[in-house]
């Protein structure tokens, strides 16, 4: 049985406030190549209003969330000079239980990244 699921969540660490307005897509990767599966956007919190990958469509495999944090440093007057130091940060990971909640949030600032699975 499916119960699990896939959020996400990004937080502005230079500013520390949540990153609202993000764009983030998520592919399924199957025999190497992207296949797109849905585009959302965070919300004030810094949340997707629904999960990127409801239970209805969770499923074991490879996964790919891009997170478009240039347009979003250029929206909140942090992009600096061009190029970009970070512009699209693609996350990949696997989901192989599908009794979890899988968390994949981005910690971000114009110079770094991190994540980590969370719960």
């Amino acid at each position: 049985m499916t119960t699990g699921y896939l959020t996400t969540h990004v937080l502005d660490t230079a500013r520390g406030v949540p990153a609202d307005g993000m764009k983030i897509d998520l592919f399924r990767i199957l025999d190497d190549q992207r296949r797109p599966l849905v585009s959302m956007v965070t919300n004030a919190d810094g949340r997707t209003d629904a999960p990127i990958l409801p239970a209805s469509d969770f499923a074991t495999g490879s996964y790919e969330l891009l997170f478009h944090a240039g347009d979003y440093l250029r929206a909140s007057g942090q992009a600096g000079d061009a190029p970009l130091f970070l512009d699209l940060v693609p996350i990949r990971f696997g989901i192989s239980d599908l009794s979890s909640h899988y968390h994949v949030p981005l910690l971000l600032s114009p110079f770094s990244f991190s994540t980590y699975r969370g719960s």
